[in-house]
């Protein structure tokens, strides 16, 4: 099971907000590959990158920036945040993005996830973000009315390799994370589900990782030095043959 840093770029810097909102901005570093170098650097096995500009708007001016990140890191990276086109996804796997995480339009239209994933193979991830139990699109803005189980049980057929699932009410909170809907996602789908979502200590750490999951992504506590990167690792067991590690 890897720790997964998160890197969230915002207006060329890399920031976290308070369950999405995005007046509650904090901003950690002005050099997003920076903050990849730093969790590289003490030891992190896989990197969670987020376009909140591409999330919000569906464009960007970060494509220069996730460059810069795959440069600057030898593990592998995942990209999300208004992958809205295949040719979005594909100008970020020939930057070397190692999977990439689709999700307002993988709601929108199961051809486009479907068609991602074909000329993509292994490399089509599925954020799921959900409040109350229900897929929130467009950065967070929108509840769309889909129940959000209901959705990842039809994902592995459409031929997406994974799933992000953010528990919105707790992402950026540091109350801890909702470990109930983590176990309802993958309770819901043969996919392999990364957590995203309220981990600020070692013990949420250990509560999440008796369940089945790929990874458990970390953001602010990290960012605030309430946990640290070593001791997130050492909470998990990462099993060398994992094929996550092997992605890219």
């Amino acid at each position: 099971m890897h720790i997964i840093p998160a890197v969230d770029i915002r207006g060329g810097k890399a920031v976290r907000l308070w369950r999405g909102e995005k007046a509650h901005e904090t901003v950690y570093h002005d050099v997003p590959a920076d903050a990849a170098r730093r969790w590289a650097d003490q030891g992190a096995t896989f990197l969670h990158v987020v376009d909140l500009d591409g999330a919000f708007d569906g464009e960007s001016a970060n494509l220069p920036h996730i460059r810069d990140i795959v440069r600057a890191v030898r593990v592998p990276v995942q990209v999300g945040g208004g992958v809205r086109t295949v040719e979005k996804a594909r100008v970020l796997a020939d930057l070397g993005v190692s999977r990439i995480v689709v999700g307002t339009k993988a709601l929108e239209s199961r051809d486009f996830l479907t068609e991602a994933a074909r000329l993509l193979p292994g490399r089509i991830v599925v954020g799921v973000d959900a409040r109350d139990g229900m897929v929130a699109v467009n950065g967070w803005t929108e509840t769309s009315g889909v129940d959000a189980e209901s959705f990842l049980a039809g994902l592995a057929d459409a031929g997406a390799v994974g799933v992000v699932y953010t528990d919105i009410a707790t992402d950026g909170a540091l109350l801890g994370p909702n470990v109930e809907a983590m176990r309802r996602a993958c309770g819901a789908t043969s996919l392999a589900v990364v957590a995203s979502g309220g981990v600020t200590s070692a013990a949420d750490v250990r509560a999440l990782a008796v369940l089945p999951l790929f990874g458990i992504i970390v953001g602010k506590a990290l960012y605030e030095g309430r946990l640290t990167l070593a001791d997130a690792m050492a909470s998990v067991t990462l099993d060398p043959t994992d094929a996550g590690a092997k992605v890219g």
